[in-house]
């Protein structure tokens, strides 16, 4: 998405205006405005911003007919062009249209570079069809309709914006427009001037097609099934609705009176949206909890979904990694740990990682890796930080600080602290951001060992327990009760 930079040489910018040596020379000191040399990174010597070039060629009357096509004055009383059907490229069908400058080709794809790909490959192939400028989308709005990007044929490796409403000009009509998710090769190619917009099903994506999949396996049970249809049937609702909206933004008016010319080609299919979503947490929950504890490839995929779409749903916090270092308290932790099979919340923890040895935390029910760094080789346990803690009739003894936050609790038990999974839990100086969802964990704590964080406000942490968390503590420190309830009553310092 975007323009894509391009810089001349020398002679390059010599030959792109057709000058010698002395004229570039000449026409330096004749115009106030011809662009200064600029010098990017890894460049030996002076060279130019090949737009800067190509658009001051095109605002320059002794030199428009060199600059960029679509950038030179339109000619008066343009005469209206012709469509010319479709034509496949190298980045996806694009349509043309005979003009009074020439073929201009526009490609429905807003990737970098599809512009320069496209105009350099009819210029390889010796330019049969007479196009003179390629334009693709920028992926954004303008002033006269959505934003193009152009390379001309004959300089295919120098991009600009276009403006919609020139081209359509051009044109002679109104340009047609696919929302994003309907951008399908098969519509493109069966678009004529004049067609009603197509009612088109909106494709399902890696991430849907992933949940279906799983729905489709008796390997999991009705839970399973339900929790991944759930979040199948948000992604299809999201999906009709961003099409919905982008055809709402680009079909819209345009500014003042003019209206924008473009022509919506296709309008997502609608006839049974929105499915059902958002049904029972509790449900949801104890189906991606079954997931997780599966050892089936498909679970595996459908996590991996969810830890990026909804992790709130499944079963564990934030991820957390802490090194093996002999008499550290995770040492004392890692003792209670059990050795298992993975299952796929643990894949899905790795990231790809290689595991030595995998691992569940029996009191709970933490997935946890031992692995190794990437920077030092040294070893690591990698694992998911609780929600809660288990609490009985016991209350919070004392915090650790080491590499996260550990609780020790009045029954005897260690834990890392709970986490939301969007969050982490750090101490120290952090640059002018405080550690308050630390503190709000520990706050929370100090009243209910049990109790489930909910960090969205954690900015009102306790001044006080926030003060004391954002000191730069030795790893391994460790805050008694007595210091963090002292600490959440006391006011800090005002310097």
């Amino acid at each position: 998405m975007g323009v894509s930079n391009s810089y001349l040489s020398r002679t390059e910018v010599q030959q792109l205006l057709g000058v010698n040596p002395f004229g570039l020379w000449r026409l330096v000191r004749k115009y106030d405005d011809f662009p200064r040399p600029t010098e990017p990174p890894k460049e030996p010597e002076e060279v130019w911003d090949g737009f800067q070039v190509y658009r001051w060629a095109a605002h320059t009357p002794e030199f428009a007919h060199r600059g960029a096509v679509l950038l030179r004055p339109l000619p008066e009383d343009v005469a209206p062009g012709r469509w010319a059907g479709y034509k496949d490229t190298v980045r996806g069908p694009a349509l043309d249209w005979h003009t009074a400058l020439g073929t201009i080709r526009l490609v429905h794809c807003d990737d970098r570079r599809v512009a320069t790909d496209v105009a350099t490959e009819v210029a390889g192939r010796g330019n049969p069809d007479g196009v003179a400028v390629v334009c693709a989308l920028y992926g954004d709005m303008s002033f006269h309709g959505p934003a193009l990007v152009a390379a001309d044929t004959a300089h295919p490796g120098i991009e600009y914006e276009a403006d919609w409403g020139d081209v359509a000009a051009l044109a002679g009509q109104d340009l047609p427009w696919w929302p994003d998710l309907l951008r399908l090769p098969h519509l493109i190619r069966a678009w004529e001037p004049g067609a009603p917009a197509v009612v088109a099903e909106v494709p399902a994506n890696d991430n849907e097609k992933t949940l279906r999949r799983v729905v489709g396996n008796d390997a999991f049970d009705v839970t399973s099934h339900l929790a991944a249809t759930d979040m199948a049937n948000d992604i299809r609702n999201n999906r009709i609705d961003a099409a919905l909206h982008d055809n709402e933004i680009f079909g819209k008016e345009g500014h003042g009176e003019r209206r924008n010319p473009v022509v919506i080609a296709a309008v997502p299919d609608t006839g049974h949206h929105p499915l059902r979503s958002d049904g029972d947490r509790q449900v949801l929950e104890a189906g991606w909890l079954g997931l997780a504890l599966s050892t089936h490839p498909d679970a595996v995929a459908a996590i991996e979904v969810a830890v990026g779409r909804q992790p709130d749903l499944l079963p564990f916090g934030a991820l957390t990694e802490v090194p093996v270092r002999p008499g550290a308290i995770s040492e004392r932790w890692a003792r209670r740990l059990t050795m298992c099979d993975p299952t796929a919340a643990h894949v899905v923890l790795a990231q790809g990682k290689k595991a030595e040895a995998f691992f569940l935390d029996p009191l709970t029910d933490m997935p946890v890796l031992r692995t190794v760094a990437d920077h030092d080789g040294k070893q690591l346990w990698r694992f998911y930080a609780p929600l809660s803690l288990p609490a009985g009739d016991a209350e919070l003894a004392s915090v650790v600080l080491h590499h996260t936050v550990w609780v020790t609790t009045s029954d005897g038990h260690l834990h890392p602290a709970p986490c939301t999974p969007s969050e982490h839990l750090w101490w120290g100086n952090g640059y002018g951001d405080r550690p308050s969802e630390a503190a709000t964990v520990i706050n929370l704590l100090l009243d209910d060992l049990g109790a489930t964080p909910n960090l969205r406000e954690h900015w009102n942490a306790p001044k006080g327990l926030t003060a004391l968390l954002n000191e730069d503590h030795k790893q391994g420190t460790e805050l008694t009760r007595s210091t963090l309830l002292h600490a959440r009553m006391t006011p800090p310092r005002t310097r």
